[in-house]
């Protein structure tokens, strides 16, 4: 089997149209048949099923799809540790961000790794919380950061910092009346929240407040990234829910932001990594993340 099989098999799958995979490939169709004819005969199983108006992938083909972007995953984090070593570090963290993490601690985190141990490369990987999770499992990863906590046995969770939730808030919106809105008047209002299906830890500890009041919300869109939900709302479609960073961070304009009335709700950025006795430099990393937010505290308190 040779990566040529596999990038072949891997476009096909995707496609599950073979004209489509051979485009993409930038290659005719008739040798990318032929290749896939070699890897089923190689695998002795049929991977896909043909007929004149689909391309399906069979039970073999599924299984073989669950490996395939492993493999070139682990194939390129190979690539990058050559690179890493033949630049001069010393050693590698593979962290792994996903589900709409809230960025206020990220930089301040990362800039000290870098002040302290300047010869270990971090190197940051945005990926799906399943694909986190399963990298984790799987050595992709040495940790990674997610807004879930409900993450399977075998991965170690703990809190890595906190962002007060607030509401986004268009100029001249009759909401901004109140210096600290009450919930049931942001749920009056149309609203553009995360998608669970790509901020899943973030939509779930959203949803946790908005269920605090017996009322529906009225939801307009469910969105990917938090730039369109501010250019939403920067448009005067809809209030946001987000985290402060997440708010302040943005480039639109014409947005304000209000905390909600009554004890603040907070959103909370968790650590993961294998539930197992971690590396020396991540045993570092680790004790980082633990005293960022009191850093960043004594930081505001000097400050004031």
């Amino acid at each position: 089997m040779e990566l040529r099989h596999l990038r072949c098999f891997l476009a096909v799958a995707e496609e599950l149209h073979f004209g489509r995979a051979a485009e993409r490939l930038h290659v005719d169709q008739s040798p990318l048949s032929r290749t896939i004819k070699e890897l089923e005969e190689e695998l002795g199983a049929l991977l896909f099923t043909r007929t004149t108006r689909s391309t399906r992938l069979t039970t073999a083909g599924h299984r073989l799809l669950e490996h395939v972007p492993r493999i070139f995953a682990a194939l390129e984090q190979a690539r990058d540790s050559v690179r890493s070593a033949s630049n001069g570090f010393q050693g590698q963290l593979r962290i792994a961000l996903s589900d709409g993490i809230t960025p206020s601690r990220l930089p301040a985190l990362l800039a000290q790794c870098r002040e302290e141990e300047p010869e270990v490369e971090i190197r940051l990987y945005e990926v799906s919380l399943a694909q986190q999770i399963n990298g984790l499992h799987e050595d992709l990863y040495d940790a990674g950061f997610s807004m879930a906590d409900d993450v399977g046995e075998g991965i170690s969770v703990s809190s890595a910092w906190q962002d007060q939730l607030m509401v986004a808030i268009p100029e001249r919106h009759p909401v901004l009346v109140y210096k600290q809105i009450p919930l049931e008047e942001v749920l009056r209002y149309p609203l553009v929240l995360g998608d669970p299906a790509v901020c899943e830890g973030h939509a779930r500890q959203v949803d946790r407040v908005m269920r605090r009041q017996d009322q529906e919300p009225l939801i307009t869109q469910r969105v990917a990234t938090f730039d369109v939900m501010m250019t939403l709302v920067s448009a005067g479609l809809a209030l946001g829910l987000a985290g402060e960073a997440h708010i302040s961070s943005s480039r639109e304009q014409g947005i304000v932001a209000r905390p909600l009335a009554g004890s603040p709700p907070m959103l909370t950025t968790y650590l993961l990594r294998r539930a197992t006795e971690p590396s020396e430099v991540l045993a570092r990393f680790i004790e980082r993340v633990a005293t960022i937010d009191s850093a960043r505290g004594e930081s505001t308190a000097e400050g004031t």
